[in-house]
């Protein structure tokens, strides 16, 4: 037997005037808020409930349309899309029209030869499961998650083109892909009338990689770009300058690991607090802003484990612009 939630949640009246900005997504239509909120962590099975309703509710009250998903985020594997699904059913059914809804897949989901990588059995079967997870009929953007070196690069984009035409996703996106893969990805979309809208990659003030090649290659192609880890696993923060709180990614035991945490780090993590202080914000909401000053960045994915998490990256947008000083002090500071 199904659940069904009371309406309990009406969205503040001037969700779309208190602040957010939103960028156009490559060549296309769409429009996304300069901070979407990333679900890998803290809305999980393990998470309350209550909790990740609210900062759900916070969110979209101030603009964030856009929530990004995962078939295995969580922890567990699941259960992130699980929880969104209850919120959904609960409180954000009204306003569907109004959200931009992204799930991937491509990483280890279920055991077995099909759950995990590119084929097009495994995204099929995962998306409908997403889909059913999430309570939703179709997802805006559905992501390959990362590129397969095994599986044929057809095989995934014909994947993708074929999910868009049967209606249960509005766009596809890549995530993580080389540059030259992404190139093919790009022109084999291109090709068959369903455009790559989005590449989302990895991206901050500690690993620029994306810089090099990526950035301009999909500038070119008309494809937006959203940036995950904007604060490195919350090394670019004032977590650290004096300890390693038990709290923490470090302190528990996360991703993040006391050897990142290096002399050489924590200087520059040291002198990067200054700056940022100079400029009357927080480190964290430097390296928020510091990701917007380029254009070709349609927004910075946040995930965040409280509401005043959340308030203080929201701040960061009220000053964005960097001088050619400050720009030149930070390059010196991540190249010593």
């Amino acid at each position: 037997m199904s659940t069904t939630f009371p309406s309990v949640y009406a969205a503040a009246a001037d969700r779309y005037n208190c602040g957010m900005k939103y960028r156009r997504c490559g060549q296309s239509g769409i429009l996304l808020p300069e901070l979407s909120l990333g679900l890998w962590h803290n809305f999980g099975s393990v998470d309350p409930f209550q909790k990740s309703l609210e900062t759900v509710h916070y969110a979209f009250d101030h603009g964030i349309c856009h929530f990004d998903l995962a078939n295995n985020y969580g922890p567990v594997y699941g259960s992130a899309e699980q929880t969104f699904g209850m919120i959904m059913r609960r409180s954000l059914a009204p306003y569907r029209n109004e959200l931009f809804i992204s799930t991937k897949a491509g990483h280890d989901m279920w055991p077995g030869p099909y759950g995990e990588w590119g084929s097009r059995k495994y995204l099929f079967n995962s998306l409908e499961d997403s889909l059913r997870r999430m309570n939703l009929d179709y997802v805006d953007v559905f992501y390959s998650h990362r590129y397969d070196p095994v599986t044929p690069l057809e095989e995934t984009m014909q994947a993708l083109v074929d999910i868009v035409r049967q209606g249960k996703a509005l766009y596809v996106g890549i995530s993580k892909y080389p540059a030259e893969k992404a190139q093919e990805a790009y022109n084999y979309l291109k090709e068959r009338d369903v455009k790559c809208l989005v590449y989302q990659g990895r991206y901050n003030m500690f690993d620029r990689d994306v810089e090099g090649a990526v950035l301009p290659q999909a500038r070119e192609a008309g494809v937006g770009f959203t940036a995950f880890s904007p604060l490195a696993q919350g090394l670019l923060s004032d977590r650290y300058l004096n300890s390693i709180p038990s709290d923490s990614r470090i302190g528990r035991g996360g991703y993040l690991k006391k050897a990142d945490l290096t002399p050489e780090v924590l200087q520059k993590i040291t002198a990067l607090n200054e700056v940022a202080r100079k400029r009357g914000q927080s480190l964290a909401q430097m390296a928020v802003a510091w990701l917007l000053r380029d254009e070709a960045v349609t927004s910075v994915i946040v995930g965040v484990s409280s509401q005043a998490q959340l308030a203080s990256n929201i701040e960061a947008l009220r000053h964005t612009d960097f001088s050619p000083e400050e720009l030149a002090e930070i390059d010196r500071i991540l190249s010593n």
